[in-house]
């Protein structure tokens, strides 16, 4: 059976999915650990996310301040969306996003935003496109997309 999983929730999962993250994106463990600690400490941003099945992530999720983009007033972000693909194609990311949203409005947010370069994959699941920004690191603009919840 799959769980989708607040790690604020399950602070027992908190080194394994830092660990998990930092393996799918190389973003440094510590900046996940540090991250996944301040969810833990009951600040609002960040907070963390995954999907279990088996006591095994296959999926996650982050909401951060900024996603390494040039648009400060745009936040909070989420990020590190990723599902193993052995489970893509079954709408768990999907899941995974209302989740999150439903989570992030229970804080009293109104509004989300994503970097991406996906084109008509978070569109299926009500996001929008807003603009282009330069992202650290990025030789071409990425896609900013928002969420109102």
């Amino acid at each position: 059976m799959i769980e989708l999983l607040k790690l604020r929730e399950h602070s027992d999962l908190a080194a394994e999915a830092a660990v998990w993250f930092h393996d799918k994106w190389q973003i440094p463990l510590e900046e996940y650990t540090e991250s996944i600690q301040e969810c833990l400490n009951g600040e609002c941003v960040p907070q963390w996310y995954v999907v279990v099945e088996d006591e095994r992530i296959i999926g996650g999720a982050g909401v951060i301040e900024n996603n390494f983009h040039n648009r400060k007033d745009l936040t909070p972000n989420v990020c590190a969306v990723y599902v193993e693909k052995e489970y893509r194609c079954r709408g768990i990311a999907g899941k995974l996003l209302a989740f999150l949203c439903e989570d992030m409005r229970s804080f009293g947010l109104k509004t989300l935003y994503l970097v991406t370069e996906h084109t008509g994959f978070y569109e299926r699941y009500g996001w929008k496109f807003l603009c282009k920004v330069t992202c650290e690191g990025e030789p071409n603009m990425m896609r900013m997309y928002f969420c109102e919840l």
